[in-house]
């Protein structure tokens, strides 16, 4: 499998960032493909901790890293994580680091439009990171866009600006009783950005299919997770783009044909950040377990995340939506000291047993998990590099994973670090 789509499976935070940068050492080309600074990948490798939000993951093990045309960017941020990682000795130049000419652009209105969308919301609000990447993504869809291609082009980019902005001038006045934002400053801002970035801007689609063309290994990186998806997931409490695997070829340029697999990461219990239901959560000291040692906060916003078992629901969803050929496990060290697991097998809806996600979130909000035991373990596994080593009740919980999902555990991770993983069928060959 020269190619390969790397996703979560649940509501994000599975740990794609560390199965991403792992994998990177067997790949030529990493390409983020949807998504926008509103995702937070966490890499750990010799005990020091990196973030990223827009660059891909790859970027630590030096791979040409790519961002498609479905990623909205803000350029802003971007600048600021490429002098991050520079700080860090990780090269960030247009050699290695590249970003769609296609590529929609986060503009200061659209974080400004969020922001007091969420305030007039009140309690009722989705729970965005305030970021903007919901009205760029509207933005992209009403063809009021800015794209990269247009910034590096100053006449041009003026122009659209000056078009566009009395829109948004009105409705931040009018609607939000919110101050406007001024043309000067934001031609001034960006302007300085477009002469920094427009060595990195190129054609995504030409370079990755001349990479495979020429035999090369590609990785496709998600953000976010199935159950985000705008039209997949729990909505409206979903992110704005499709996080699910064929939305790679979209927001790429490529086509199905050139992908060779699909790579789902599970976390080994469930998590979820901001609002929307959540059939297994837990309320009370499991929960409160798994959230303390699981360092259960967001990489980009620092909310604390809902924590909950395991649930095949919304696991054999994704593995339907995406075509999933292999499994990643994460963060199966966290459930160390439990004497009992529980597997939400499925769903129990005004007495009738349900094993499909349902789109109405009244029906789920009403949903009963209906749970398997399996006994749990009390060992630290954190320091393991073997499958066989690993504790019986260990194995029979990632057995069990397999049989209810019919697809295979390729990657086992028991530790932040990227050598506390376990490699059981490289997905890249």
């Amino acid at each position: 499998m020269a190619n390969i789509v790397i996703i979560g499976t649940q509501w994000g935070d599975e740990g794609k960032g560390k199965i991403v940068d792992l994998l990177a050492e067997f790949a030529d080309v990493v390409v983020r493909f949807q998504g926008g600074n509103n995702a937070g990948h966490t890499m750990v490798v010799n005990g020091e901790q990196t973030i990223s939000h827009l660059v891909p993951s790859g970027i630590l093990q030096g791979k040409l890293c790519l961002i498609g045309n479905g990623v909205v960017v803000d350029p802003g941020v971007l600048i600021e994580e490429m002098d991050y990682l520079s700080g860090k000795g990780v090269p960030c130049g247009p050699e290695n680091l590249m970003v769609s000419e296609r590529a929609q652009m986060i503009m200061p209105y659209h974080k400004e439009i969020d922001k007091a969308r969420e305030t007039r919301m009140g309690k009722d609000k989705i729970g965005t990171t305030g970021r903007g990447i919901g009205p760029a993504y509207e933005d992209k869809a009403t063809r009021l866009g800015i794209r990269f291609v247009d910034l590096i082009d100053p006449e041009l980019f003026r122009q659209k600006l000056a078009a566009i902005l009395p829109e948004k001038n009105f409705y931040l006045e009018n609607y939000f009783n919110a101050a406007p934002m001024d043309y000067d400053a934001i031609a001034g801002q960006y302007s300085a950005m477009a002469q920094r970035l427009a060595p990195h801007v190129t054609d995504v689609s030409v370079v990755v299919n001349r990479a495979i063309a020429e035999g090369r290994k590609v990785l496709f990186e998600g953000a976010q997770g199935t159950h985000l998806d705008i039209d997949h997931g729990t909505y409206p409490f979903v992110t704005s783009s499709n996080t699910v695997s064929g939305n790679a070829c979209c927001g790429v340029g490529v086509g199905p044909k050139t992908i060779g697999g699909v790579l789902g990461v599970v976390k080994a219990y469930t998590t979820r950040v901001g609002a929307g239901p959540f059939p297994s959560e837990l309320f009370e000291e499991v929960g409160a377990f798994m959230q303390k040692k699981g360092a259960e906060f967001g990489a980009t916003t620092g909310r604390p995340r809902r924590c909950g078992w395991l649930d095949m629901v919304i696991l054999n969803n994704a593995v339907r939506l995406n075509g999933l050929t292999g499994l990643a496990i994460t963060k199966l060290d966290v459930l160390g000291g439990l004497k009992t697991l529980k597997i939400c097998t499925a769903y129990r809806y005004k007495g009738r047993m349900m094993d499909t996600f349902p789109a109405s979130l009244k029906v789920l909000a009403e949903c009963e998990p209906v749970y398997e035991d399996l006994a749990g373990w009390d060992e630290d596994i954190s320091g393991i590099d073997r499958f066989d080593q690993l504790p019986d009740n260990v194995r029979r919980y990632l057995d069990r994973i397999e049989e209810l999902t019919g697809v295979p555990v390729q990657i086992v991770s028991v530790g932040p670090q990227r050598d506390q993983t376990m490699v059981l069928a490289n997905p890249l060959g």
